[in-house]
């Protein structure tokens, strides 16, 4: 039941390939004629030499050498079949799975890691997008042996028995093999998805690592994570090498005492010489039919281990997917409420946000401030629908967001991060992500607007530079930028900076503070800053403490109202005239 449940699902990535996967069902048939009937005519070149009569010989020699031509034809064309249902079939999987992936919730993948995407996404894939070519060989390869044991039945019953038995006897040490590979193999992904992980983070975090000089400390527990994988696959391969040699051995018996059994009938004048010669021709394929068996089953093994690893992230509920409303507002005019919201990230934490009340009007910009930790990017985190509230309700233009769709959500807020994530791509890719159609002038005027112009002009390939991947060949200051640039393409209702000028040397600041100057009253601007000077023209100044609203307010409003803002920017003064 769960191979065909698993056959099933992986079915609807290769069913526009069915008539591909027919003609490969067919080139194969054709193949299992041509090995049933090549043995025959091998054996009576045998029989042909042994009796002198050449010109027979030469005929049949002739006839092989034809009918082999054609089979490798017929190969060929088999591997065109199997590779192109494999290339449609694996493209549609990994593509589909990228997008369940990107559907999970924050906590899932906060907690997993990338290398178990990384490992599902590539390997686990190419497994399922496999199968069909690999059943369909390996039941052609089977059907063949089949065929060839039934004409060793016509020839004599006491051989086909003796070898039916000898294949019973290798099926058994094969199928124990099998299982007991799996077992092994089980643990080795599960290492294998931690490892990949780990490594990721050493090639991401590579300058961090050289900066801390923590290289030793990051070799050394790769080193323990590389060989404790490796002992794993070891292990795993000393049972298959194991469980191979017994085979091998108990193969060898059994040609000693088919050569002893053919013997004795041939003495008993049971048997001709010619058909034992054909017999023991057949006999060779007696491993094969129980390597083909024993390779089908590690196969559908292999096949259902891999389809649970991709259902867990399509289907079960050990990664949890992001839940969002039917309710859809093409356009938002940009008003939103927090109405006694409360969220903690696990259960065991404390709430980091505690019964928060407040209104943000449309057009409106407003500043969050607090020491860090206070709740200030969780809010954000929330208003964008990354986690869901613990309590409390969040309204988009009066509307819960809990009843909207994504796009309307997402498609309407854009957030400047404090650490942007700016992809392996030229500039113009990636301003070019948020709005497949952008032209020239929006580009452009949107790096102008972010002062990243002046930057890009003095580059070689100017917006067609690549800058590595995570934006390593940038600064700080450049990759924030780059990310305000590609928020102004995007052209959404409500933008979010969270502590956006953070990395930018003082003049930068002031460039970037204009360009948000120039947003105020046509844009819903929220901004998080950890410098007080940035926000002093904003609307409004709500001070967060502790995940609560202690003060609200104007700047100089709270300068008056609030003993604690007025300490923070009183430090902020103090710090900046040392």
């Amino acid at each position: 039941m769960e191979l065909w449940h698993n056959l099933k699902f992986a079915w609807q990535y290769a069913k526009n390939q069915k008539w591909k996967l027919i003609k490969y069902i067919v080139t194969n048939i054709v193949s299992i004629i041509v090995s049933v009937v090549v043995p025959i005519l091998s054996a009576k070149i045998i029989i042909a030499l042994t009796d002198n009569n050449f010109y027979q010989l030469i005929f049949i020699s002739i006839l092989i050498f034809f009918i082999e031509n054609v089979r490798n034809l017929i190969r060929y064309f088999s591997r065109y079949y199997a590779q192109t249902i494999y290339r449609e079939t694996f493209s549609k999987l990994q593509i589909d799975l990228g997008k369940q992936i990107l559907k999970l919730e924050n906590e899932s993948l906060d907690d997993s890691g990338s290398g178990v995407f990384i490992q599902r996404l590539s390997n686990d894939t190419s497994r399922l997008a496999d199968i069909f070519n690999v059943l369909s060989s390996y039941i052609s390869n089977i059907i063949t042996d089949i065929g060839i044991f039934g004409a060793v039945f016509i020839l004599n019953k006491l051989v086909f028995v003796y070898l039916v038995i000898m294949i019973v006897i290798l099926y058994i040490i094969e199928n124990i093999r099998v299982k007991k590979y799996i077992e092994k193999d089980k643990i080795f992904r599960r290492k294998n998805e931690k490892t990949s992980g780990f490594i990721g983070e050493i090639v991401r975090g590579a300058r961090d690592i050289k900066m801390l000089n923590a290289e030793d400390s990051f070799i050394t527990e790769l080193s323990h994570k590389i060989v404790d994988l490796n002992t794993t696959r070891y292990n795993m391969q000393d049972v298959d090498r194991k469980y191979r040699l017994l085979g091998d051995f108990t193969r060898d018996i059994i040609d000693l005492l088919l050569i002893l059994l053919l013997v004795f009938l041939i003495n008993d004048n049971i048997l001709s010489i010619a058909s034992a010669l054909i017999v023991y021709n057949y006999s060779s394929r007696l491993p094969s039919i129980v390597n083909y068996i024993g390779m089908l089953l590690d196969k559908v093994k292999d096949f259902n281990l891999s389809a649970s690893r991709i259902f867990a992230i399509i289907e079960s509920d050990e990664f949890k997917k992001e839940k969002f409303g039917t309710k859809h507002l093409d356009i938002i005019n940009g008003n939103f409420e927090f109405k006694d919201v409360s969220f903690r990230y696990t259960k065991e934490e404390n709430d980091v946000l505690k019964h928060l009340n407040f209104k943000v009007n449309a057009n409106e910009t407003v500043a969050f401030v607090g020491k860090s930790g206070a709740g200030k990017s969780t809010l954000f985190s929330l208003l964008c629908k990354m986690y869901e509230v613990t309590k409390g309700t969040i309204t988009i233009d009066g509307v819960n967001i809990n009843q909207l769709d994504k796009d309307s959500i997402r498609g309407n807020i854009t957030i400047i991060s404090q650490n942007p994530y700016i992809f392996n791509l030229s500039i113009r890719e990636n301003l070019k992500l948020v709005k497949q159609d952008m032209t020239e002038k929006e580009m452009e005027d949107a790096c102008k607007l972010a002062c990243l112009d002046d930057f890009i002009e003095s580059l070689p390939d100017k917006y067609d530079t690549i800058i590595g991947e995570g934006g390593v060949n940038l600064s700080g200051g450049q990759k924030q930028r780059l990310a305000i640039a590609r928020a102004l393409i995007q052209k959404t209702e409500i933008i979010l900076f969270d502590e956006a000028t953070s990395a930018l040397d003082n003049e930068t600041q002031k460039s970037i503070q204009k360009a948000i100057s120039n947003m105020q009253g046509e844009y819903t601007i929220l901004i998080i800053a950890h410098r007080l000077s940035t926000i002093i023209d904003s609307d409004r100044i709500l001070f967060l403490n502790d995940g609560s609203i202690e003060a609200e307010g104007t700047h100089e409003e709270l300068l008056k109202s609030s003993e604690a803002y007025k300490k923070l920017y009183q430090a902020e003064i103090d710090a900046s005239t040392e």
